[in-house]
């Protein structure tokens, strides 16, 4: 097979591990800096180009789109499917998963477990937030934080109004969730492979630190996970139409409730932990699944 890889650094160790993987079982695998490439949109032969040349027919494409360039990644991810390439994770997937709003209201939907969350628009509604999220302790969160950034802590209502306040008056959107106490600091991260949970850690933040991301100082090691913790993570990928994600979820006295489902999991963290060939199991699942044309979503939001 011929794949490509949508990825602006080659050498983080996700994107060397997934090409590792695809080579070892004897296929090509490019990797493509995203923001490199551009589209010929037309109805017949829609075409990308990448460095001056026209790109060849793939029979698969991965995207790794990071999320400071998501609007344009997706546009490039979309004309691969134009083009009939199979997606392992497909654009109108992988946009959902960036809408931190739209994901909860599709977890929602499924009727997952989620931490107590408000959302509103109008700064005057602060009060408002806090009672219907139950009050301090309370996390806040920029819906465009990414890897623990733009997430706070608050122990007090006022303290909450202060930084709900500060967030609304420089125009950026934000979340209010409950905190989830006894969770301890820790998440557990599943790691779904085509409706599968092949791989599991849990994330301990660092001392002092609530927020458990190993970009911060938090540490990682293998857990195994109730059956009702499985059957979250897999209803959740399931619900955001993604065949490969990283499903972080808090372990709370109701039960699993569920984070965020991240479309562009690192695997370095898990492979580390747990031992697991996790890029393998991603090639192997494109190797059974890859077909010209072939999506699930078609095209729905």
């Amino acid at each position: 097979m011929r794949i490509a890889m949508l990825a602006r650094n080659p050498n983080l160790y996700s994107h060397k591990r997934l090409k590792e993987a695809a080579e070892q079982r004897g296929h090509q695998l490019d990797v493509i800096d995203t923001l490199r490439c551009y589209m010929n949109i037309v109805s017949k032969n829609p075409a990308i180009y990448y460095n001056g040349e026209k790109l060849p027919r793939y029979d698969a494409v991965i995207p790794r789109i990071g999320a400071s360039i998501t609007f344009y990644g997706l546009a490039v991810l979309r004309q691969f499917e134009m083009m009939g390439v199979y997606p392992l994770n497909e654009s109108v997937a992988v946009g959902r998963s960036r809408d931190k709003l739209r994901s909860l209201q599709l977890l929602a939907q499924a009727g997952l477990g989620l931490p107590e969350t408000t959302f509103a628009y109008d700064p005057k509604q602060t009060e408002e937030v806090l009672r219907v999220t139950g009050g301090a302790p309370l996390v806040i969160k920029l819906l465009e934080g990414t890897q623990g950034i733009g997430v706070v802590l608050v122990d007090s209502d006022r303290s909450a109004m202060s930084v709900i306040e500060a967030f609304r008056g420089a125009n950026v959107n934000i979340l209010v969730q409950k905190f989830v106490k006894e969770a301890g600091g820790s998440d557990i991260r599943a790691l779904v492979v085509g409706e599968r949970v092949v791989a599991t850690m849990k994330r301990t933040g660092a001392e002092g630190e609530f927020r458990s991301n190993l970009h911060r100082g938090g540490t990682a090691e293998i857990v195994k996970i109730s059956p009702e913790e499985r059957s979250t993570a897999v209803r959740a990928a399931k619900r955001m139409g993604l065949n490969v994600c990283g499903v972080d979820m808090l372990r709370s006295n109701e039960g699993p409730v569920v984070m965020e489902v991240n479309s562009s999991p690192g695997l370095e963290g898990i492979e580390k932990a747990t031992g697991i060939d996790v890029a393998g199991r991603i090639i192997e699942f494109i190797e059974k699944s890859a077909q010209p044309n072939k999506t699930k979503t078609k095209g729905r939001g």
